[in-house]
């Protein structure tokens, strides 16, 4: 009976330690690890699109001014990219403002280093309010400091495009 009850217990010690949830071995997931990371600091990324008809990015105000959203193919030069991990990139304007622009579900990065290179994205765009929650979260994105970051404390109007392709040069 003694050997029974020792079974039971060292049977329920081992049951328990093989069945635990231990933590310490788990990864955290990475942001964006389904989208498809860039091997080159150039080229096209997500959908296969060309240069064809694209139009300078500082016509896209007139484009919205007729309408609330415009598919479109445009061209201009970055002035950031997430630092993170690539999944966004800021078209200058020319007059002080960027066009904001993610991917179509995620589904692809940028380099990190496309800053001052030229683009051509093509997609959807509009202006829309953007929340002091993701202007924090892209401020901390694009590496700014703790002081930027707490500086934001107003919703802001921006240009916003969702890009299926883009092309790097």
């Amino acid at each position: 009976m003694k050997r029974f009850i020792h079974f039971v217990l060292l049977s329920f010690l081992v049951f328990t330690i093989l069945s635990c949830n231990c933590n310490e071995n788990k990864t955290k997931e990475e942001p964006h690890a389904g989208a498809v990371k860039p091997t080159t600091s150039t080229g096209n990324f997500g959908a296969i699109i060309t240069e064809e008809n694209a139009v300078a990015v500082a016509e896209l105000p007139g484009m919205l001014a007729e309408s609330e959203t415009v598919a479109v193919k445009l061209t201009g030069n970055i002035a950031s990219v997430c630092q993170m991990s690539g999944c966004w990139i800021d078209l200058d304007l020319g007059n002080g403002e960027t066009v904001h622009v993610t991917f179509k579900d995620d589904a692809f990065l940028l380099p990190k280093d496309a800053a001052g290179k030229v683009a051509v994205v093509e997609g959807t765009a509009q202006r829309e309010e953007l929340s002091v929650e993701y202007l924090k979260h892209l401020a901390e994105d694009d590496g700014k400091s703790q002081e930027e970051i707490d500086a934001i404390t107003e919703p802001s109007m921006e240009y916003t495009f969702v890009a299926s392709g883009v092309i790097i040069k």
